[in-house]
C-alpha cells in the first residue's frame, strides 16, 4: 500500500508509527509543516526504505514561513518530496491569505527546473492554487483530500493533477461525489493521520486499506486490482524523480 500524506511527526510517538509503516512495507511520504521540522525528523527516517520526507511549508504556519524560507531553499535538494504547501483561505487561514500566496509562489519559484513530488493543500483556495500552478507552469502536482468544486477538479485534471484520497472521504455525499468524478488513473491513496479519525482514533498509514476498499467498491473492483492500480499511478507520477522505492 502506499501513503501519501501523512503527519507522522505530530503522532505522539513519531518514531514509532515510521518504523511500523516501515516494517509493514507500505511507502509513506511523511509531510511537515515547516523546513526545521523536516531537519528534525531526517536523521530519525533516512534509514528506513519505505518512508519518504517532505519538505513542507503549510499555508495555516503562514506567519513563520519568512524565517524558514533560507531553511527551505538550504533543503530542498534533500528529498524529492515536497509537502505539505498550498493556500488555505478557510475561516482558519484566510487572515494570513496574502502572505500564504507569497510563500506558495516562493515554494514553486525555489522547484523550478526541479523534478519533484508535490503534495499540496487547497481548501477553499482551489481557483487561486490553480492559477499559480498554471502561471509558475507546475505539474503535474497531488491534491490532498480535495473538497472543492467540480469545475475546478475539472480543471485541475484537464492541467494533468492528481488527487489523494483518505478514508473520511468516503463519509460524505461532498467527498463520495469528488471520488466518484476521478478518472482512476489519477488517484492516490492517503491517510492524513493524525487528523482522518478512523473507528474512533487517529489514522495510520495502514488504514489507506479502507480508502482502498471504498475505491474498491466504487470502481467494482477487488482490493488488489486497486492496490495494483494505486501502485501505477504513483510510479508514474514519480517516474521523472528516478526514485526506486521498495513497494
Amino acid at each position: 500500500m502506499i501513503d501519501t500524506h501523512c503527519h507522522v511527526d505530530l503522532y505522539p510517538r513519531p518514531t514509532e508509527v515510521a518504523a511500523g509503516a516501515d516494517r509493514a512495507g507500505i511507502l509513506t511520504v511523511i509531510v511537515t509543516n515547516l523546513p526545521s521540522a523536516f531537519e528534525r525528523a531526517l536523521p530519525f527516517v533516512q534509514p528506513l526504505r519505505n518512508i519518504r520526507l517532505a519538505l513542507g511549508l503549510h499555508p495555516l504556519v503562514a506567519e513563520q514561513h519568512e524565517a524558514e524560507r533560507e531553511k527551505f531553499t538550504a533543503l530542498v535538494d534533500k528529498t524529492s518530496y515536497i509537502g505539505e504547501v498550498g493556500l488555505d483561505f478557510s475561516r482558519a487561514g484566510y487572515s494570513t491569505k496574502e502572505l500564504q500566496i507569497e510563500s506558495f509562489r516562493f515554494v514553486l519559484r525555489a522547484l523550478r527546473g526541479k523534478p519533484k513530488f508535490i503534495t499540496l493543500h487547497s481548501r477553499r483556495a482551489e481557483s487561486t492554487v490553480l492559477d499559480i500552478l498554471e502561471e509558475e507552469g507546475r505539474a503535474p502536482v497531488v491534491f490532498h483530500w480535495y473538497s472543492g468544486s467540480l469545475a475546478d477538479l475539472k480543471r485541475a485534471l484537464d492541467l494533468g493533477h492528481f488527487f489523494s484520497i483518505n478514508p473520511a472521504m468516503f463519509d460524505s455525499p461532498n467527498g463520495r461525489k469528488i471520488v466518484a468524478s476521478l478518472p482512476q488513473e489519477r488517484v492516490l491513496t492517503e491517510s492524513d493521520g493524525p487528523f482522518v479519525k478512523v473507528r474512533g482514533r487517529a489514522a495510520a498509514p495502514a488504514d489507506v486499506a479502507y480508502a482502498e476498499e471504498g475505491l474498491a467498491s466504487l470502481w467494482e473492483q477487488e482490493r488488489h486490482e486497486v492496490t495494483a492500480k494505486i501502485r501505477q499511478n504513483f510510479l508514474e507520477l514519480i517516474r521523472p524523480l528516478r526514485q526506486k522505492p521498495q513497494l
